[in-house]
């Protein structure tokens, strides 16, 4: 926690202050990860929820869809003290963009967002019209399934509700990526929390971030590709070290 306090020091000084968050910031509010070996994918079949199926068998889809997202959010699921602690650098004018990985929606739950959010792999708690692109509330969508809908379908169009989400198969909206670039191009300082950067193209931002001269750091539990590269390495979780950052920035 040493490297708190200098880290604190650049992010209150810069003019533009990027954070990429990753799975690691949602665990601590109960919500499991993908890849551990009690995570989601040990639990789940990643070939279920490829849009390749979506497409050849919706009402499969759908049925497996809400058991992943009863799995995933329970009830209850509520931002953390990291969640929280981002959103005060953002209210404090110290966090400029916020860039996730998660679909979880907490950044938004958390009210992050006097800074600039984009979700990469979209919002789970959303749905999107495969046909019309209407999106709207993923809740009686999901509701409509459980009750024996088949595929729930748009009501505008008839097409199929599709979770907002970047399936299997599916490519990362060319918009949310491209601006996420920019944004790492011309930070001052660009922090990644809670991610092991192994999935690309996210995992490639911070090395953007740093080919450009920002001052990059990693906190983590575990050691990730870019620790050996990133100007502060803090391992740690991030309940305990982002609200110390955000003392340290806003005091």
């Amino acid at each position: 926690m040493e490297q708190v306090a200098p880290l604190a020091a650049n992010v209150r000084d810069a003019e533009s202050v990027v954070v990429l968050t990753g799975a690691g910031i949602s665990t601590e509010s109960g919500i499991p990860d993908f890849r551990s070996d009690s995570g989601i994918w040990s639990r789940f079949d990643p070939e279920d929820f490829h849009y390749r199926r979506f497409r050849n068998d919706p009402a499969g889809f759908w049925e497996d869809r809400v058991e992943l997202h009863k799995t995933m959010f329970g009830d209850g699921i509520k931002p953390n003290p990291a969640h929280d602690a981002l959103r005060e650098l953002a209210e404090g004018s110290y966090l400029h963009a916020l860039v996730t990985q998660n679909t979880d929606g907490l950044h938004e739950s958390a009210a992050a967002t006097s800074a600039e959010l984009i979700e990469l792999h979209g919002n789970a708690h959303h749905v999107v019209c495969d046909s019309c692109g209407r999106r709207t509330n993923a809740g009686p969508v999901r509701e409509r399934v459980e009750s024996g809908a088949r595929a729930p379908r748009c009501r505008d169009c008839d097409g199929i509700f599709k979770p907002d989400v970047v399936l299997f198969g599916e490519q990362l909206g060319k918009n949310d990526l491209q601006r996420a670039r920019k944004l790492s191009r011309e930070a001052d300082v660009f922090l990644a929390i809670g991610s092991s950067l192994s999935v690309e193209p996210a995992a490639s931002l911070p090395r953007i971030a740093e080919r450009n001269n920002a001052t990059t750091a990693v906190v983590n539990f575990d050691e990730t590709t870019f620790s050996a590269v990133a100007d502060f390495d803090i391992r740690g979780n991030v309940t305990n070290v982002l609200p110390a950052l955000c003392e340290e920035v806003t005091d």
